[in-house]
């Protein structure tokens, strides 16, 4: 009779990681719901703003010669992601779900006001070139970051140092154009992304608990989403430069 409990407890112990692992499945597939749909708003308001007259000009002053120009309203679309993000970074918590949502999706679509320069300077079938391989990418890189059971987080350490260094690295280009520091940005950068794509995906798996309440959850979701938007829209820039095509 004194192995009874124990008996029930190694009975329990399968039923409960599988309520678990379905748990985290769920999880996971919200904040990848999450990520597409924000990928896909970007995609839409970028070919609007690229492709209306009426919309391009409120943001874009187009130029003789294609010159490429940014109106008073454009230069906030562009600014204003930046504070989104550190709103959403450091007070989420304190946020309503709905709020956290809201603040994503704005995100989002002002990301695409500023994605549509890419389409006045590369040709179409260049992008999509390069949305294809960011995507075939990111799915792999990924779905390694959810399956390996190897700890990236000495391996996420390195990356954020090399994120630094490619702000800093960009920042000088910006006052001091050399097109070696460009090269040498966009390369490094592909890597560094590439990298955070496997390792943020591990860190948002990790941050899974199935005692959370629906609105912990969404919270999670949203933050896990913009985290991985994030290194799928820097991917993709960084292979822009490398596969895009520019216009005549």
């Amino acid at each position: 009779m004194a192995l009874e409990p124990n008996r029930r407890a190694w009975a329990g112990a399968p039923a409960e990681a599988a309520e678990i692992d379905v748990g985290l499945r769920a999880y996971m597939l919200r904040v990848y719901n999450y990520m597409a749909s924000g990928l896909a708003l970007t995609g839409i308001v970028a070919w609007l703003v690229a492709n209306e007259p009426s919309i391009t000009q409120v943001f874009y002053q187009v130029g003789a010669g294609g010159r490429i120009g940014m109106t008073g309203l454009g230069w906030i679309a562009v600014i204003a992601p930046i504070f989104l993000v550190m709103g959403l970074s450091w007070g989420i918590a304190r946020m309503r779900a709905s709020t956290a949502q809201t603040l994503f999706w704005v995100y989002a679509a002002l990301m695409g006001v500023s994605l549509a320069s890419l389409l006045f300077v590369y040709t179409g079938a260049s992008v999509a070139r390069a949305f294809f391989a960011t995507a075939a990418s990111f799915a792999a890189l990924s779905l390694y970051g959810y399956t390996t059971s190897r700890d990236l987080t000495g391996v996420g350490r390195f990356l954020f140092m090399g994120l630094i260094g490619i702000i800093v690295a960009s920042l000088i280009n910006m006052f001091w154009p050399s097109p070696g520091l460009s090269f040498a940005v966009s390369v490094i950068g592909v890597i560094v992304f590439a990298g955070l794509t496997a390792y943020d995906t591990q860190k948002i798996k990790e941050m899974y608990y199935a005692g959370d309440d629906g609105e912990v959850t969404t919270r999670k979701s949203v933050m896990g989403a913009l985290t991985l938007y994030l290194d799928f829209i820097n991917l993709f820039i960084m292979l822009m430069r490398f596969m895009g095509d520019r216009r005549q």
